[in-house]
């Protein structure tokens, strides 16, 4: 390199000399993508094809930064007046770098998210592990960036010097700032409260704000919860800090659905209840846990019945509830039309004389 330097001197400019370092750069980045590529077309690999997914473009503008910086970083040393060629390359290559890093991250995010297993009866362990990879990957790429953005304004002597002016004058506003930030940090803190305590997970079944949904996305500072008929309903994260809210599958997927049924004092319960074991031993939504017929109430002129049974996820407890409610009732009407609830209204005029004239 100090060789090339001495040959190009007598012109004093470094342009040729970048052109040639960018054209090194591209050609190195090309044949380490397209062995990348082909490792990944060829071999099953995840790793592989993780990294030829998201990788290969910041590559092209990586490798090349990092010649022409080493390049123009030799040039200054005897050309100073072409010192801004290598602030303007430094600058580039904190940027890709930057770009690079969070890129990482991703990869690193999607290899880890393809070794779960969401195709399970019971997939929270993969919903809980789904919850906290998404997290820390936001986290961290925030960090990233504050960092790439530090290092950029640290490198230049005037910058810090204006940065440190700024931040030794500007104590009051720093306060004043952290008062009216107070609800946004209050949010990124239950973000991270959530992310490891796990009240909720990505696809739980949720009670909120009277509405039966599944938590779609948990960002930083809101949720948004997919409610039964695709409305989303968007809360701030602190909402499942401060207000109790009902969590279908806190810790299992497995649910106990209930159907009531409205009947007359006349109902044969025992043939429901044969019924009802027939209804569940001929569909593939009941998980063959549990089950159960019982009347648990009365009033003046009908009874409840409860039917109980257990299915493998909330939305199979709400088709098999559906299922049975059908079955029972289809049942009672050809089977037993005496249990149809009904009002009865008898006359006593029978038990008096009737009237005199």
């Amino acid at each position: 390199m100090n060789y090339l330097l001495d040959k190009l001197d007598y012109n004093n400019t470094p342009w040729l000399i970048i052109l040639l370092a960018c054209a090194i750069g591209l050609i190195i980045s090309g044949v380490f993508i397209k062995v990348i590529k082909i490792t990944a077309h060829k071999k099953d690999w995840s790793v592989a094809k993780a990294i030829s997914n998201n990788l290969t473009n910041v590559l092209y503008f990586f490798v090349p930064l990092v010649l022409i910086t080493s390049t123009t970083k030799a040039y200054i040393s005897t050309n100073a007046d072409y010192q801004w060629t290598h602030a303007i390359s430094k600058i580039l290559l904190i940027g890709v770098s930057t770009w690079l890093m969070t890129r990482v991250v991703i990869i690193i995010e999607k290899i880890l998210i393809e070794k779960l297993d969401f195709d399970t009866e019971d997939n929270n362990y993969a919903r809980r592990m789904f919850t906290k990879i998404k997290f820390i990957k936001r986290i961290i790429i925030i960090m990233i960036i504050v960092i790439g953005v530090s290092i950029l304004l640290l490198s230049f002597d005037s910058v810090r010097q204006y940065g440190v002016g700024i931040l030794t004058s500007a104590g009051i506003f720093s306060v004043i700032i952290g008062f009216a930030a107070q609800k946004s940090l209050g949010n990124l803190l239950a973000g991270i409260q959530i992310a490891f305590t796990q009240p909720i997970k990505i696809d739980d079944v949720v009670i909120v704000e009277g509405e039966w949904g599944r938590i779609e996305e948990i960002n930083l500072t809101y949720v948004v919860v997919n409610i039964w008929d695709l409305r989303r309903l968007v809360l701030p994260i602190t909402y499942f800090i401060e207000k109790p809210f009902q969590n279908w599958t806190r810790n299992e997927s497995n649910l106990i659905g209930a159907a009531f049924l409205h009947l007359n004092y006349n109902t044969p319960v025992q043939k429901l209840r044969d019924k009802l074991e027939e209804i569940l031993a001929s569909t593939p939504l009941w998980d063959g846990r549990s089950w159960a017929l019982q009347v648990t109430d009365t009033q003046e002129q009908i009874m409840i019945v409860r039917a109980i049974m257990s299915a493998r996820s909330s939305s199979q407890a709400f088709d098999l509830r559906c299922l049975v409610r059908e079955k029972l009732i289809e049942y009672i009407v050809a089977e037993c039309p005496e249990a149809l609830p009904g009002y009865r209204i008898e006359s006593a005029s029978k038990d008096f004389p009737a009237e005199r004239k």
